[in-house]
């Protein structure tokens, strides 16, 4: 790690503390994952096609600037369903609903446009399929999360949560011998790693489900953050403070020894994070849009001249279907740098 205090005097402008070159790595996968691309463009075809105002249950993506944006053009935000009218268009976010949800909508003659990710649909299924064979289910994941609680509604008398090894010591079952466990999806697979070890040294023959279960993007971006912390003297993540992910990146760089800082955006940026800083790593979670990193690197250019590098630990090509009531709609066009 280099820092201000190696420069020559000839290196030092006139901001400060601040060195005349910053080298800033951005991270690559940052930002839009495949699954929150179609989500939000699930709302915004659906605006289209339908017209204002359109409901989504929940916030559509954990991203103040994305809900901020959909809530201009037209979308009603609602934590519950009886915000929403009845026979009203419903969008359910991208995080997944209990069946309960479900089952009230269909009551209440709402128009359900799904946009789960394909990810957490793909749990679901699993869990009323394991469920189905008389397992008793355990759900890996963070008590409260949209994605937890939609998980759990699917079988909401048959579940068991744990979110640290503790938990899993002191877990009790009816049999020890028809179990299975599920994760939430945006979870990596370093973060359960500890947890399904317990898991497996306590019940020997419990079912688990296969790694791509977990969320390709959530572990790309993670690995992409380790790679940063070889470089660079702090890290900022952009994403909201509710997004998860988001805030496991930050976790993450703290983890490596990097200082590390979670912003909405580069107004909560504090002049001092990058003073006697030569290099800076840039990531954004999975909800944050490709603008607010533009916004970042513009705001640190203000310190003096700065070099910007992307660097890339794997191609995303990932891209899920729409739903079938939309895929007649033009398009809108991707947002995965947007």
């Amino acid at each position: 790690m280099v820092s201000c205090a190696e420069c020559t005097d000839a290196t030092i402008v006139t901001h400060g503390a601040y060195c005349e070159s910053m080298k800033i790595y951005l991270a690559n996968p940052r930002g839009f994952c495949a699954g929150v691309d179609r989500a939000i463009e699930i709302v915004e075809l659906s605006l289209k096609a339908y017209g204002a105002p359109i409901y989504v249950r929940h916030e559509i993506v954990h991203s103040r600037h994305v809900v901020n944006s959909l809530r201009q053009k037209g979308a009603v935000f609602v934590e519950e369903l009886h915000e929403a009218p009845d026979g009203a268009i419903v969008i359910f976010s991208a995080h997944g609903v209990a069946k309960e949800v479900w089952e009230e909508a269909r009551r209440r003659s709402l128009k359900v446009i799904d946009a789960t990710c394909p990810l957490v649909i793909k749990v679901h299924h699993e869990v009323n399929r394991d469920h189905v064979q008389g397992y008793e289910l355990i759900l890996i994941g963070h008590a409260g999360h949209p994605e937890v609680i939609g998980t759990l509604g699917q079988i909401p008398d048959k579940f068991h949560l744990v979110s640290s090894v503790r938990d899993v010591e002191a877990l009790h079952v009816e049999s020890q011998d028809h179990l299975s466990y599920v994760t939430q999806t945006t979870l990596s697979v370093d973060e359960c790693r500890d947890i399904v070890q317990a898991l497996n040294r306590r019940f020997p023959g419990i079912k688990g489900p296969h790694q791509e279960d977990i969320c390709y993007a959530t572990q790309n971006r993670q690995n992409a953050v380790k790679e940063l912390a070889k470089l660079v003297d702090v890290i900022l993540v952009i994403g909201s403070p509710n997004s998860s992910n988001s805030n496991r990146l930050r976790e993450l760089a703290e983890y490596c020894g990097i200082p590390s800082f979670l912003i909405d955006s580069a107004a909560d940026i504090s002049p001092e994070w990058v003073e006697h800083v030569r290099a800076v790593g840039i990531t954004a979670g999975a909800s944050a849009p490709e603008i607010l990193v533009t916004e970042v690197v513009d705001y640190l250019k203000r310190f003096g001249e700065v070099d910007v590098e992307n660097l890339t630990v794997i191609e995303e090509d990932v891209e899920f279907l729409l739903p079938k009531e939309l895929v007649t709609v033009q398009p809108s066009s991707r947002h995965s740098r947007s």
